[in-house]
């Protein structure tokens, strides 16, 4: 399925944060939804119109792909072969350029082979962009990162995990193999007991401790499932006076300091992350457009409408109107169309 199921927006506010379930299936709300009545046969007739002859529409083509779900594109795309045997991403990179391109190639692949291939960007060539491979990894379910594993090895003949370990180092490249070994807890069990002895745990290795213990930290902050996590923060807040946040950027530093404090925001409000992550790639001189779009599409048949409640509550404007400041063109049409701004 395309999405699983809205959850009633009528209890949430702007001047509180989400409170979300601890499983990914519970707070599903997408702004990108399966078109009711499909015909793969008309979206492939619509796409192939405005892309013959002279000159491009491109404004059909936001319409049609933005007003179905992935697993309908990939219909649409298979029926566009049958139909005109024609590839679809070839005829759309023939006719479209720049970042308006890169949204629509996106939205084609399946959520996790794009996964896959931003990853594998994320890694090849000089230097790491190592705040994509958290992003990914540190947000994504135990059956996601395995789908990832599996096209990554697939797409590009190399094993994920050992390009993380040639790729990284220390500390930070144990929480990524942790992360993409995808073996986290994900029963909806909260033990209070438990909760308590994590708690201290963290504290004795932090800031009660001559250094800092981060094995402690990884064991537990890659282990636990969200729901045990959000308590073993509240128990943490309890026995040190301090939030967990504070203590990890206190004891952390560069990459492990994203990487944990990604796993603790992304436990306690994933919408809350995204809606930083969208904010950092628009704020200030210039935009990071691949993880604006990266953010975008991936979230917007996940919970992209949560997404853009946070950003209001966080950072009192709209995603939209951010959007609209930081873009142009056709770029921004479909990034608009993405976000439900129609």
């Amino acid at each position: 399925m395309c999405w699983l199921a809205f959850l009633s927006l009528t209890e949430l506010s702007l001047d509180n944060p989400l409170q979300l379930p601890t499983t990914m299936a519970q707070s599903m709300a997408p702004t990108v939804t399966p078109a009711p009545n499909f015909s793969p046969e008309g979206a492939a007739e619509g796409l192939r119109k405005a892309m013959k002859g002279i000159g491009t529409d491109e404004a059909a083509i936001i319409k049609i792909l933005t007003s179905h779900c992935n697993q309908q594109r990939r219909e649409i795309e298979k029926q566009y072969k049958t139909m005109y045997g024609r590839d679809l991403v070839s005829d759309l990179k023939s006719e479209l350029s720049g970042r308006f391109e890169d949204v629509v190639i996106a939205m084609l692949d399946p959520p996790r082979l794009y996964d896959a291939k931003e990853c594998h960007r994320s890694i090849k060539g000089a230097g790491t962009d190592e705040g994509t491979l958290v992003e990914i990894l540190c947000s994504r379910s135990n059956s996601e990162i395995k789908e990832i594993r599996e096209l990554y090895k697939s797409h590009f003949k190399k094993d994920l995990e050992k390009d993380i370990v040639s790729d990284t180092s220390g500390d930070f490249r144990r929480l990524l193999v942790s992360q993409v070994n995808g073996h986290r807890d994900e029963k909806a069990i909260v033990d209070p007991s438990l909760a308590m002895q994590e708690a201290t745990e963290l504290h004795q290795a932090g800031v009660k401790k001559l250094g800092t213990d981060e094995e402690t930290f990884n064991r537990i902050l890659c282990l636990r499932n969200y729901g045990q996590l959000r308590a073993t923060f509240d128990a943490y807040k309890q026995l040190s006076g301090k939030d967990i946040e504070d203590s990890v950027k206190a004891e952390m530093s560069g990459n492990l300091e994203s990487g944990f404090l990604a796993i603790v925001r992304v436990a306690r409000n994933t919408p809350a992350y995204f809606a930083d992550r969208l904010y950092k790639s628009m704020k200030g001189a210039g935009t990071n457009d691949t993880g604006l779009i990266r953010a975008v599409v991936s979230r917007s048949e996940v919970d992209l409408v949560y997404v853009k409640q946070e950003f209001q509550r966080m950072y009192g404007k709209s995603l939209e109107s951010f959007i609209k400041g930081d873009t142009s063109g056709d770029y921004k049409k479909v990034l608009l169309a993405i976000c439900g701004d129609q």
